[in-house]
């Protein structure tokens, strides 16, 4: 379907056919264009990335507020989830609370206890961690 020349805009062509073959308006066709590039973009970045580039899209997920570094509060959000997509019965999940996970993540990383991970701290905590890398980073 078309030619994908611009990066931030859905071709008239494309959005004319998907609107004749689909039940949906042209808002809705550009959402799910706009969340189907940001689904690319991880894909791409979890299955075939460096490390550091892993890690990298792990900190702009966990940043949630988009303010450049992670509080103990994203944090636990974010481990919580891990520990609710393991299941409550996964032999892979830890014996701890997301909340202690959450805490002794930011007693290793958080250098100048400020009781926020810049992504330096971030990439620097997991690339030394194995355990904290595997955890935090697909």
């Amino acid at each position: 379907m078309g030619c994908f020349g611009s990066k931030d805009k859905l071709p008239k062509e494309d959005m004319d056919f998907l609107k004749s073959h689909t039940r949906y308006d042209e808002s809705t066709i550009k959402e799910w264009y706009k969340g189907f590039k940001e689904f690319l973009l991880a894909i791409d970045v979890t299955s075939s990335g460096t490390p550091e580039e892993k890690l990298k899209w792990a900190f702009r997920m966990y940043d949630v507020d988009g303010n450049g570094v992670i509080d103990i509060q994203e944090m636990t959000k974010i481990v919580q989830a891990i520990y609710d997509m393991l299941g409550a019965c996964s032999s892979n999940r830890p014996a701890d609370s997301a909340e202690e996970r959450a805490k002794n993540i930011f007693a290793k990383m958080d250098e100048n206890n400020d009781g926020q991970l810049t992504q330096d701290e971030f990439l620097k905590g997991c690339l030394q961690d194995e355990e904290l890398s595997k955890m935090l980073a697909p």
